[in-house]
């Protein structure tokens, strides 16, 4: 469905995304990660024949960007990290221009906006000017706008900003739900977002893909080691002794919960039970274990931090 290939963009002297490749099939959800700066903007931008690219290919439903522009933009929906709303029209009117601009049957504009303005929830909204709704609600009048035409390929940058809690559940589950007849890549730096709604995550740093691959494929490239998170009543330096002498225990660190708490690092989760036993042995008072192995986060930040520790902005 999109071929990104060995792509390019340079601005005078910086070199914004550098040989960057990767692809996607129907029906994926890709979450294209990486902090603030590192060219997610720029790469989305060149797939959307916003901007072209100094050197690379882009090939989306079997047109290339560069040779048939308007084919490519006919299959895609995008919204921008800042959508781009008229503050003076009612969103009604906004988005039958929208409908008009991307050649919408004129028949059909009526049912379209009905069936946008449905999934996004903006009926409450739906005749007030855009200029006199909440953030959260101009948001959602972003992400209708890119859902116009009912396009092949959705692009979303930073989809959930400025929703409430409730609002992200729903956009959550939306982007879920369109997955099942679009191709959608959410680009992005919020990494929850990509934790409950991708299967696939690439991440990019200082213009560069540090890693394509399925979130369970690269956390498994990433383990180390399991964690056992452990809350005693009256844990001491004694205790972490006794769990330190567990063969298969690699280390015990302080946990985040004051004293008694510790993070227990082993080869294998099935250690948990030698764990309890020691610590209701120890007479320590076992109030909570669970295990967890790397997350997310810590692969993101390994890949996009550097050597001398400085996270790249």
């Amino acid at each position: 469905m999109i071929e990104v290939k060995n792509l390019t963009r340079k601005f005078k002297d910086l070199v914004a995304i550098n040989n960057v490749s990767f692809t996607l099939e129907k029906g994926d959800i890709l979450g294209f990660l990486g902090p603030n700066g590192a060219g997610k903007t720029t790469t989305m931008r060149i797939i959307t024949g916003y901007i072209p690219a100094t050197s690379g290919t882009v090939n989306v439903a079997g047109y290339d960007i560069f040779e048939n522009p308007l084919a490519v933009k006919k299959r895609i929906g995008y919204l921008p990290e800042h959508p781009p709303l008229y503050q003076e029209l009612t969103v009604k009117d906004y988005l039958s221009y929208v409908a008009n601009l991307k050649g919408v049957d004129g028949r059909k504009i009526q049912s379209e906006l009905g069936r946008v303005t449905e999934l996004c929830s903006l009926e409450a909204v739906f005749n007030r000017l855009i200029d006199n709704i909440s953030k959260g609600f101009r948001q959602r009048v972003g992400l209708a706008q890119a859902m116009i035409g009912d396009p092949e390929i959705l692009i979303l940058e930073e989809p959930t900003v400025g929703l409430d809690p409730n609002q992200i559940m729903e956009v959550r589950e939306m982007i879920k739900n369109l997955a099942q007849n679009h191709t959608v890549i959410l680009s992005t730096h919020i990494l929850p977002e990509v934790t409950m709604t991708c299967q696939r995550v690439v991440i990019i740093h200082q213009g560069k893909v540090k890693a394509e691959d399925s979130i369970d494929g690269l956390l498994s490239r990433f383990h180390r080691s399991y964690r056992i998170h452990v809350q005693t009543r009256s844990g001491d330096g004694q205790l972490v002794q006794n769990l330190e002498s567990i063969q298969g225990v690699n280390r015990v660190l302080p946990g985040n919960n004051g004293q008694g708490s510790f993070v227990v690092e082993a080869d294998d989760k099935g250690i948990r039970e030698v764990v309890a036993q020691k610590i209701v042995e120890s007479g320590a008072g076992l109030l909570e274990l669970h295990s967890s192995t790397i997350s997310l986060e810590e692969v993101f930040k390994e890949l996009t931090t550097e050597e001398k520790g400085v996270q790249n902005g």
